[in-house]
Parts: C-alpha cells; structure tokens; sequence
C-alpha cells in the first residue's frame, strides 16, 4: 500500500483590507522578498512536501510577476486562479482543483499566506505529530496571558479561565478526503479545524512558535522582519 503524501495548500486570495497597503498583503515585501514568497520557499525547502499549491482570485495581477524570478519553485508550485469571497471558499475550491493529483488518503496542510514566520522545523513538527492521528491536527500556541471578556462599554464583567485554551496557527493538516467533505458540510466557519470539529471530531494540537504569528495590522510589519531576520 502506497503510503500518504503531504501537500501545502495556501489561500492567497483575500486583499487585506486591514493592513491599509496598496497591494494585497501577501504581496508586501518583507525582509528581502515578497510575504508569500516566503511562504512558498519554506513549503518548497521542505523534503516532506510532495508540491505546493497557492490559490489567487481570477483577477490577481501580481503571482505572475513573483513567480517569474523564481525559477527554483517552479515544479514545486501550482497557481490555482480560483479564489473565493472567503478563505473557506478558497481552500474548498484549491481542494476541488487538486483532486486528480490527490488522493483520500493524502494528508493536505492549509497554511496562511501571511504567516511567512512557518519554517521547515514546524512543518516537520507538525507532520511527526499528527501522521498517525486518525483525525488530523494544526499548530497552535497555549493562552499564557490573563483573559477578560468585556461588555459594550469596554468594561470587564469576567475573568476567563485559560486553563486548556489555545491559539490556532496554521498550518492546519488533514486527510484529503476528510477535509472537503467538512468543507462542504460546515459553511460557518474560520478555519478548517472548525470544519472538522463540526463533523463532531477532535483535532489534535501541536505546539506552534510565537514567530509563526498572523500579519494581520501594518505594526505587525516590523516584528515580522524582526524574526525573519533572526533578530527577534
């Protein structure tokens, strides 16, 4: 029996309104290079990844000109110009798209195209820890800091226990067959751990790194580089 691969799938079709940039944000440059460039590089460095697919919006007008310097990515990465309105439309569609390279039982790891802080070492975390889990799993941190909850007026009306919380990162791995069905079933959702976790399953968690954060607000810029350039 052929035993499971691994495949990256990375959404990249959202415009990053937050971050107020005049192009997308996984087109920012970040120290040296592009934000998705990063990205791609790692999954690409990676021996356990078989290949890499990034999915766009029909109408991206910038993965040509990143991918055209790049000659060392390109049988390891696919463009898929199918990008939805969500990162849940993205992913489904990605996955749809790969389905004659892919079988069920290979594993899919979904990672953010503004994480460029993932490194070989987590992607090889991550996949040590989950291959044999009958279910799938993702990176994640444990909550250290006290949590409070507010009301309208921004005023605490609790102190929330942090005893078994985690933050979610990416990438989040599961079976290709498992992964779509949960995407198709379970609309409402903000990740793909929520997904599963809708078809009543319990995804394992893997300790992540506070490098491997979301670059979400323009301050997250320079903390960014920071670790990027080994500095942090």
């Amino acid at each position: 029996m052929t035993s499971p691969r691994f495949f990256a799938l990375i959404p990249a079709a959202g415009a990053g309104a937050r971050m107020g940039a005049e192009c997308p944000k996984q087109y920012m440059p970040l120290a040296g290079k592009l934000m998705l460039m990063h990205v791609l590089d790692t999954f690409a460095g990676s021996s356990q990844i078989a290949h890499t697919y990034v999915v766009v919006s029909a109408e991206d007008g910038y993965i040509d000109d990143a991918l055209s310097g790049a000659r060392h990515l390109a049988d390891r990465v696919t463009v898929i110009y199918k990008g939805g309105p969500t990162r849940h439309k993205s992913v489904l569609n990605g996955l749809l798209a790969m389905r004659e390279q892919v079988r069920d039982e290979d594993w899919v790891l979904v990672h953010d195209a503004a994480r460029p802080g993932l490194t070989e070492g987590l992607i090889e975390r991550l996949i040590a820890g989950v291959q044999s889990d009958e279910v799938g799993g993702l990176l994640a941190l444990p909550i250290v800091d006290t949590l409070k909850r507010s009301d309208a007026a921004g005023r605490v009306v609790a102190t929330v226990t942090r005893d078994g919380l985690w933050a979610a990162q990416t990438p989040q791995m599961f079976r290709y067959a498992l992964l779509q069905r949960a995407l198709q079933q379970a609309t409402e959702v903000t990740d793909e751990a929520s997904a599963v976790e809708a078809l009543g399953l319990k995804p394992k968690l893997v300790e992540g790194s506070p490098r491997n954060f979301k670059v979400t607000l323009p301050h997250d810029v320079a903390l960014a580089e920071l670790h990027l350039k080994g500095t942090a």
